[in-house]
């Protein structure tokens, strides 16, 4: 199961969040710049960015301009003396803040793929006037007062979607105070504002801290145990960073680091693992501790205004879970069995490493170097021995592409005429089972020091019937760009990641829905990685696996005395990851269910404390994130969600269960998760959905018998 992500952007009133007139002191802000690509739609197919025209200076006045527009148009809904109805006032509100949000949805991406000195100072600037702008419109309680009218009527509302789209704006602006007194939705603006301008300062911090910590090498021995492309990756790597002659290892943006299985040196292997955990800690400009514990107390404060205990239970509202409690019961029944698992695990590798004449305890850095050799050990399997079958776009069109055209029908096309951000950025047309063009689809492969770690889907276009919108999608990578003139070669942990991503981005090519605020992705965060986390098993689906594991010299597919190696090993180590998820989700949701804030004294301590709480604190498992670089939750819209991976795993393994018990892998069972799980969007209620697909409510016991908790 991969842990990547969709990027949240703040974006416009049609998902969700937009702006005030904080900060618009120019009222007569020009909406005809003909000049500034946002100003109008893009001329693109399906009004895809002009990448080409895009200039970072854009982005201020469509801001500015942006957010006077959409102030007007939702003064003249509430300024409207007609009794309140959908299309006078919900209509309206979701198709409101055109030009802002076009500007919005590429300047987020922008800020974690592709970023700069002046985004990141925009992102700063901007982003508490967008907090403020949001407040302006879900604070409003003239507005309010004619949705709530149009919520109390709903019954009278024909259309499902439409009533749908009622229930979720009601929902919206309760949930965001607009039942508070006027004073405490001046209180709320002020601590809305706040978090925006940490969350910006946090994000901007972390990116530098990464790079900073990135590991020097002097010499070639030290990184013992790559191979020729990946000494070459790195010696090119250092040479752009001016250590010409030198070596540079950068890091992922989780703790552990891939190349940690192969290195042979424990002294490097110890000094990455601690530039690692260490990289936001550090005492100096880059030290992020300060602000998450802020941003703990702040959502806290913002909790109890909001009549909350704590923020996870004011945030779990609108999910699956509903509250806390069953979040943390399903970490519970995880935390046990993964630790057990794990500890047996950690036995097994000190008796290696005792057997080789190791004279040395079993430490974190140690764990993937020593689980590699056992596994080798126990199944024959060497990751190095697998790595030339899997070379990126080969990966991608004759795996990735072709199980979605095996499954869905959708076949793709690419396309270069198609104006790219960045010279490594690709672009492909999306073809749907009839023929019909649906999509652009971009990917972003390779980590650069201007783009965030990790990797996740997002929109540059959200797919909407009522305004004739296609989607435009992207997902970006952080896979190790290799030297001029060399092939791309990744792991089969990558190959995971590229069908865990495009699992995400074939949920929002499908989307079905008349508005933007319920397309698509737009659903629980407890259900967007069920798409996702499914769509992982196909990238072991025997047919699919021999038409993309091809030898890149050779030409010839994988044999099958190495697929059933890969086969008997699926389940090695899963009581490490296990526990290195749970973990992670344990600490999100013990940072987001304080209920004083004394209980937050120093960073450090507080993530110490919640992992031995359950059970959790493994010296030799360390929790996927730690707290300093805990993006996920602190910049990446997942606080108090991160249980949601493990939440979708349950889903997804019961659904898996369904494919398998109902001939796997078939078009009939493809269309039938389309049309049930795909399509929908948030316009129905998923736990009945799910229901509908399985006809079952989820289980957890698929889980537990795919890690081998349970038999």
């Amino acid at each position: 199961m991969k842990l990547n992500a969709i990027l949240v952007p703040v974006v416009a009133i049609g998902t969700l969040a937009a702006c005030n007139n904080a900060g618009n002191d120019n009222n007569t802000a020009n909406l005809k710049d003909v000049n500034n690509p946002f100003f109008t739609k893009s001329t693109l197919q399906y009004q895809a960015p002009e990448f080409d025209k895009i200039k970072t200076e854009h982005f201020k006045p469509a801001f500015d301009s942006g957010m006077v527009q959409q102030n007007a148009e939702l003064e003249k809904i509430v300024a409207n003396t007609e009794a309140p109805t959908f299309a006078n006032t919900i209509l309206p509100l979701e198709t409101s803040g055109e030009i802002l949000k076009r500007a919005q949805l590429v300047f987020f991406n922008f800020t974690s793929a592709n970023t700069n000195d002046d985004i990141q100072k925009l992102e700063e600037e901007y982003a508490p006037k967008f907090s403020a702008h949001n407040d302006g419109i879900y604070l409003n309680d003239k507005l309010f007062q004619r949705v709530k009218a149009i919520y109390n009527s709903r019954d009278s509302i024909k259309d499902a979607e439409d009533k749908k789209l009622v229930e979720f704006y009601f929902e919206n602006f309760e949930m965001a105070g607009a039942n508070l007194s006027d004073a405490d939705k001046d209180k709320l603006k002020k601590l809305n504002e706040q978090e925006a301008g940490l969350i910006a300062n946090y994000t901007s911090k972390l990116l530098a801290a990464r790079k900073d910590a990135a590991v020097i090498f002097d010499k070639a021995e030290e990184l013992d145990g790559l191979n020729a492309e990946e000494l070459k990756a790195a010696q090119s790597d250092a040479e752009a960073a001016g250590q010409k002659g030198k070596y540079l290892i950068a890091l992922q943006n989780y703790t552990q680091h891939p190349l940690l299985q192969n290195l042979k040196n424990r002294a490097t292997r110890e000094k990455i693992f601690k530039a690692s955990w260490t990289r936001a800690e550090r005492g100096d400009k880059n030290d992020t501790r300060a602000i998450i514990e802020q941003l703990a107390k702040l959502r806290l404060q913002k909790a109890k205004l909001l009549g909350k205990p704590n923020f996870a239970a004011w945030t779990l509202q609108d999910q699956m879970a509903k509250n806390p409690e069953a979040a943390k019961n399903l970490l519970k029944q995880m935390a046990t069995p993964a630790v057990a698992k794990a500890k047996a695990e950690a036995a097994e590798l000190q008796k290696l490493i005792d057997a080789e004449g190791g004279n040395f305890k079993l430490e974190p850095w140690d764990w993937n170097f020593y689980a590699e050799k056992l596994r080798k050990a126990k199944y024959d399997l060497d990751e190095a021995e697998m790595k030339p079958y899997f070379e990126v776009t080969t990966v991608l069109e004759k795996g990735v592409f072709y199980a979605a055209e095996k499954l869905y029908g959708v076949t793709f096309k690419k396309r270069t005429d198609i104006p790219v951000y960045h010279p490594d950025v690709v672009a492909y047309e999306v073809f749907d089972r009839d023929g019909k063009s649906i999509a652009i689809y971009y990917l972003d492969f390779y980590t650069r020091d201007n783009k965030s770690g990790g990797a996740w889907m997002s929109n540059y276009v959200d797919q909407s019937h009522l305004l004739k919108q296609q989607p435009v999608i992207t997902n970006v990578y952080n896979y190790q760009k290799p030297a001029p003139g060399s092939p791309s070669l990744i792991s089969f942990d990558d190959v995971e990641t590229m069908f865990h991503e495009f699992g995400h981005s074939i949920h929002g090519l499908f989307a079905n829905q008349k508005y933007v605020s319920l397309s698509g992705t737009a659903v629980p965060r407890d259900f967007v990685e069920f798409p996702s986390q499914i769509n992982e098993h196909w990238a072991l689906e025997p047919s699919v696996l021999k038409n993309y594991a091809i030898h890149y010299q050779t030409k010839q597919p994988i044999p099958q005395s190495l697929l059933d190696k890969m086969k008997n090993a699926a389940g090695f180590n899963q009581g490490y990851m296990a526990t290195e998820l749970t973990a992670a989700a344990a600490l999100d949701m013990a940072w987001h269910t304080i209920t004083d804030e004394s209980q937050v004294k120093d960073a450090l301590s507080f993530e110490e404390n919640a992992l031995s709480e359950l059970g959790l604190l493994v010296k030799e498992v360390p929790t996927r994130y730690h707290s300093p670089y805990f993006l996920h939750i602190w910049g990446n819209g997942y606080s108090a969600a991160y249980y949601a991976y493990i939440w979708s795993e349950v889903l997804d393994q019961d659904a898996y269960q369904w494919f398998v018990n109902n001939g796997g892998m078939t078009r009939e069972n493809g269309d039938r998760f389309r049309e049930f799980i795909l399509s929908i969007g948030n316009t129905q209620n998923l736990n009945e959905a799910f229901k509908k697909f399985t006809g079952h409510t989820a289980d957890i016991k698929p889980l537990l018998r795919s890690k081998g908790f349970i038999q």
